[in-house]
């Protein structure tokens, strides 16, 4: 799906999704990664939800967004707790979704101003 929107201001934004991949100022990548407004972390080493851990976690914690949004692939899963606790611990809000919804929402509140931060498995 493509999104389309009037202005960048030089922020990373969704602009199409779809089936084993996301596209992100108009570039494609087929892998998973971490976005926020200023930053693009394309080494973000996690294939599926089973391998998500407390330590797939850490690179999202160092960039202190308010929301981190975590795309679950295709199919709507939830984190244990424990596994989010030290993201919580941070004071950072962990919500799950599956990743065409975490897309969405990721622009959304992006461009309402928010500090989010979007885990996105590929």
């Amino acid at each position: 799906m493509k999104l389309h929107l009037t202005t960048t201001n030089n922020q990373y934004l969704i602009t199409a999704y779809g089936e084993g991949y996301v596209e992100i100022n108009r570039q494609r990548f087929t892998s998973s990664l971490i976005v926020t407004a200023e930053q693009l972390i394309l080494d973000w080493e996690i294939t599926s939800f089973a391998h998500v851990s407390e330590i797939s976690f850490e690179q999202a914690i160092i960039l202190k967004p308010e929301v981190l949004l975590l795309g679950t692939g295709n199919k709507h899963q939830f984190l244990h707790p424990k596994i989010t606790q030290s993201v919580s611990n941070n004071g950072i809000s962990v919500e799950c979704m599956t990743t065409v919804a975490a897309c969405r929402t990721y622009n959304i509140l992006m461009s309402e101003g928010r500090d989010v931060a979007a885990m996105l498995i590929i």
